[in-house]
């Protein structure tokens, strides 16, 4: 190509189009524009910073994140040597169950956004858990509105009872509600008003379907909260990030897993056209036309947390030296590590658990605590594995594995050993962008159908487990009993005498 004829391609003066995608983590916002192969033609990242006001709190800054957002959509574009108007569509992938309230007249919010991983409403979440009233509603009823709210187990990550606490604590909210002036909203809620300037309060299935206010068997908002959201959903592609990662793996069919790996574990199987409730949590996965798609998670709160808080720790120095480190010892010489940071997730759901290092002896290196911390990520996938595979008797087609710490092998390895099953990871590990990426491309007609997409996947690795089907690997069977004793141990730590 001429110099010419490359400056005109820069400048946008070919009709070359593009998808621009957005996906906002819990650590940082990440945007990509891809062209019809889905590779990545400019990209642009910044960081996110969590502000921890007390023990147990997490919160992020409503306005830094909004400009943090136009930033990295204006340098990607820029990065890929495009023009705004060569964008066919703009993808958004959020982090869930993190929320804010604003006033619907001036958009000043009424608090920051509480984080996800905060565990503020710990007490709350612990005394709905062992409540019986729903369930003896639901017993005596049988009406189908009470049939959610009987079988979910809460958890801290929902917005539910973190809801409940902001509204105790916000005066400003509370007088706003009587007045009618307060909106609630998730993060994409939050960037969808913002885009339009808030002429749109709304959110999507995927988005709603994981806060724990929203009953996945009616499709629709639970109770007091359905006036102060209204849900025009065909509007804007935006998507939960484990759905939209979901999305990316092209995990279409019943029976497919994607897993991701990245501040927390979350493990997703396609249970089809049916919501499921059990000790998984079941999700509107996407929504696409009438046709409607459910999934089932798990998930672990503290995976690429435990990495940096070892990282942090001077174990080591680069997280790519991590793998080889666990590898060059044999064992972990009796040292368990419990990631609880932020609690026990499914299927334990205990908000109260503390990370721990157990079994440490004179003889124990710095090689034997990465082996430990690194052990531990791979028993948790094996919970939740354990536990979607007990609960929604549904036979698994396919596994993939994505986000940050995916590209761990040693993790990848062993996940794939005590699974009994080939685990595949992508070329890219950024698989919530790619998905907004897709539904949006849909949306507009940029691919054509899910098939095609399909064709798109590429594949960097495939890990086979090395001792047949027959899960978990023997040479782990001890190891992994050793470590759930830790994990008993740990459960309960922070309960008041």
């Amino acid at each position: 190509m001429s110099g010419s004829q490359h400056d005109s391609q820069r400048n946008g003066f070919l009709k070359e189009s593009f998808i621009l995608s957005v996906d906002v983590g819990t650590s940082s916002i990440r945007s990509h524009v891809y062209d019809r192969e889905a590779n990545i033609r400019g990209t642009c990242s910044t960081k996110v910073v969590l502000l921890y006001p007390e023990v147990g709190h997490v919160e992020m800054e409503p306005d830094m994140l909004w400009r943090g957002f136009i930033s990295v959509v204006k340098g990607a574009v820029q990065d890929a040597g495009v023009h705004m108007r060569q964008i066919s569509a703009l993808g958004i992938s959020t982090l869930r169950g993190t929320f804010t309230t604003w006033d619907r007249r001036t958009s000043v919010p009424f608090h920051n956004f509480i984080s996800w991983q905060d565990q503020r409403a710990a007490e709350l979440v612990k005394s709905w858990n062992t409540s019986c009233v729903m369930k003896l509603v639901y017993s005596l009823t049988r009406q189908k509105r009470s049939l959610a709210a009987s079988l979910i187990v809460f958890s801290t990550q929902h917005v539910t009872f973190r809801l409940v606490w902001a509204l105790t604590h916000s005066k400003q909210a509370r007088q706003a509600i009587e007045e009618g002036n307060c909106c609630f909203g998730t993060i994409d809620t939050w960037l969808i008003y913002k885009l339009t300037k808030g002429q749109v309060h709304a959110t999507d299935y995927s988005n709603a379907s994981s806060t724990g206010l929203f009953d996945t068997y009616q499709m629709c908002w639970s109770g007091f909260l359905c006036y102060l959201v209204s849900l025009p959903m065909s509007i804007l592609p935006t998507m939960a990030d484990q759905q939209a990662a979901m999305f990316g793996e092209c995990c279409f069919d019943v029976g497919d897993v994607k897993i991701t790996m990245g501040t927390g574990t979350f493990m997703d199987i396609n249970t089809g056209n049916e919501p499921h409730t059990a000790g998984l949590y079941p999700l509107v996965g996407w929504k696409i036309g009438s046709e409607v798609v459910y999934l089932a998670e798990g998930n672990a709160a503290d995976t690429g947390t435990a990495v940096k808080w070892a990282q942090e720790l001077d174990l080591f120095t680069d997280v790519g030296e991590t793998s080889a480190m666990a590898a060059s010892v044999s064992d972990s010489d009796g040292v368990c590590f419990v990631p609880s940071f932020s609690g026990l997730q499914a299927p334990l759901n205990d908000p109260k658990a503390c990370a721990s290092l157990m079994g440490l002896k004179p003889s124990t290196t710095k090689r034997h605590l990465v082996r430990a911390i690194l052990e531990s990520l791979s028993f948790r996938n094996k919970q939740l594995y354990d536990i979607m595979l007990r609960e929604t008797s549904i036979p698994i087609t396919k596994i993939r594995v994505d986000g940050g710490v995916s590209s761990n092998d040693f993790v990848m390895q062993l996940t794939a050993d005590l699974f009994g099953r080939k685990v595949a990871r992508p070329q890219h590990h950024d698989m919530s962008c790619l998905g907004a990426a897709f539904v949006a491309g849909l949306v507009v007609g940029f691919w054509r159908n899910q098939e095609e997409l399909k064709k798109l996947q590429c594949t960097d690795r495939v890990f086979l487990p090395k001792e047949g089907a027959s899960p978990p690997s023997r040479d782990y069977l001890q190891v992994l009993q050793t470590w759930e004793g830790a994990l008993r141990r740990s459960m309960n730590w922070y309960n008041k005498p």
